[in-house]
This record gives C-alpha cells, sequence and structure tokens, in this order.
C-alpha cells in the first residue's frame, strides 16, 4: 500500500469543475469524476499538511457503504476502478487508482442531511443549554455521548467552502425543498444510518452521527458524494465505551482534539502539524476501514 500523500491534482488535459475541502471534480460531460485528496480540514479549515491515504479510505469506504445501502436508496456511482473510466482519464491512473469515483451527474439539493443516534458535539453543546438538539426536545437527564432511544434528524444549510454550515429546523428544510422530499429525506437518511450502525456495532465500532448529501437524477432521489466516512461521521470503539464525556474515536476528532489543546483560534492559516499528529490521525483512518469492511486498505 502507498503511503505518498497527493495534496492536490493537476491533470491538465481533463476540466476542473471545483476543489472542495477534501475533493478535486472534474467535469466529463454527463459524468464526474471524483478525486479524493489527503486533505484534511478542521472546524472548516483545510490544513497544510496531507494525511497519507485518507483519500483512499474515504474512496473506498464510501464504495463499501453505497453498496451496503442500495437497497434502500439508489447512489450516483459507476465505478470507483479506474479500469472503468472514460479513455482521457488513463494518463492519470497512476494518481486516480483506488482514490477516485467516476459518478453521474444530479442536481444537487441544498441540504446537509445529519443524523446523530448519540447526544455529542454541537448536539451535545446544544443540548446543555437548551434540553433540545435543534429545537427537537430530548429527555432530561442525560450526558454527554448518551445513545438517544431513536436517531433523530438534524438538517443544516451547505455553506460556501470557508463558512460554517447553519442548521435549520425541519420545517425551514421543507421551505426549501417542498414537504413531501422533506420527509423523503428524513426517512431515507435515517433508514442509511440505521442499516449503517446496526452493522458497524457487529464490527465494534459505534457511528455516532454522521451527514449524507442527496441530489436529483431524472426525478429520482439519488444518494451522492462521500458516505458514512471519518470525514463525515463520528466512529466511536464499541469496547470502553461509556456515556458521560467523551469518547475514543477513528475520526478526526483526535485532530480537532489536537488544535483545542494548542489554542489555535480556528482561523486561517491552520499550524503545521506534527509528525507524531499526522501519522496518529492516517492510524485512525486506516483502523476504522479494516474494522469496518473487514480487510486492509488496497492499492485497488
Amino acid at each position: 500500500m502507498s503511503s505518498h500523500a497527493i495534496s492536490q491534482t493537476e491533470f491538465k488535459t481533463l476540466n476542473l469543475k471545483g476543489r472542495g475541502k477534501v475533493r478535486d471534480i472534474y467535469d466529463l460531460g454527463d459524468r464526474l469524476l471524483i478525486v479524493a485528496t489527503d486533505r484534511i480540514s478542521a472546524f472548516d479549515v483545510v490544513m497544510p499538511n496531507p494525511i497519507p491515504d485518507k483519500g483512499r479510505v474515504l474512496t473506498q469506504l464510501s464504495a463499501f457503504w453505497f453498496d451496503v445501502t442500495r437497497e434502500i436508496v439508489p447512489n450516483h456511482v459507476i465505478s470507483a476502478h479506474v479500469r472503468d473510466f472514460p479513455k482521457e482519464c488513463l494518463p492519470y491512473e497512476e494518481a486516480l487508482e483506488s482514490r477516485s469515483m467516476l459518478v453521474v451527474k444530479t442536481d444537487v439539493l441544498p441540504i446537509e442531511c445529519i443524523v446523530r443516534g448519540y447526544l455529542s458535539g454541537s448536539g451535545w453543546e446544544d443540548y446543555r443549554k437548551t434540553g433540545s438538539v435543534c429545537g427537537i426536545p430530548l429527555p432530561e437527564g442525560l450526558a454527554e455521548s448518551s445513545k438517544l432511544e431513536e436517531p433523530i434528524f438534524t438538517p443544516s444549510t451547505k455553506a460556501e467552502q470557508g463558512l460554517h454550515d447553519e442548521n435549520i429546523p425541519f420545517e425551514k428544510m421543507e421551505e426549501v425543498v417542498g414537504k413531501d422530499l422533506a420527509r423523503r429525506l428524513k426517512s431515507t437518511s435515517i433508514d442509511v444510518y440505521k442499516k449503517a450502525r446496526d452493522y458497524a456495532e457487529q464490527r465494534g465500532i459505534l457511528i455516532a452521527d454522521t451527514k449524507m448529501e442527496f441530489g436529483i437524477k431524472d426525478g429520482k432521489l439519488i444518494l451522492i458524494d462521500e458516505l458514512l466516512t471519518p470525514d463525515s461521521s463520528r466512529f466511536w470503539p464499541k469496547e470502553g465505551y461509556r456515556p458521560g464525556g467523551s469518547q475514543k474515536s477513528f475520526d478526526k476528532q483526535f485532530l480537532r482534539d489536537y488544535l483545542l489543546s494548542i489554542r489555535w483560534n480556528k482561523t486561517p492559516p491552520a499550524p503545521q502539524l506534527p509528525q507524531e499528529i499526522i501519522d496518529k490521525t492516517r492510524e485512525k483512518y486506516l483502523e476504522a476501514y479494516e474494522k469496518l469492511v473487514g480487510k486492509p486498505l488496497s492499492d485497488s
């Protein structure tokens, strides 16, 4: 397995559509080529140091989950194998291998679909202040990291790069996408979360929360972007889980905790990361992949 890090791609003969915090997206006409680099962000700021193999983990774990959940909702994946890509991608085969997906284009919905099964992060902060999470009342007496009786759906707006997503009430989501579609997004998101939660728990990982994105293609709801990765979810080890405080994690919470410990002000430029933090973050991503998929990360 290669540990060479890719911070950014420059495929000169392909049409670069845009760069996100992590992904470089190329427009191939009726399809998109999504390349997961090894960039990592925290508090909505991209770090100066990449995490080797992170893009491979994001791509291959997303492909795994898209396959697991496709009976619940169709997804945008055409192929995650370079051999299936159009010939204009072949000059970049080495860089694309195991970190890219060919996907269908959709009309992307302007909503982040967040499902929370445990009380953590901003949800915990909200509950401490109001007894609710994003306006959803919860029972009294819950502790940090408590498992919720039923998962809750807390949508947010999709912010422009560099800005924070904003939690919105479900009623606001209904205004944005329409009542029927809002209800479908909510039920589909919770169904996907529950399937993944139950699967992961059997493999020693608790999925505390996750966010999903959807698009519309030919009138159908399509699951897009990434799915149930350490970037879009909180993964906790089942062993040692105990409500009442923060949990150990397989996601980038480790990086966030380091940045908080050095009192970084969460505004650019981000600090250089010590090699120890880079290595440990990489190990956590790889361990999450291996536990969930049941095999080591591959090069293809």
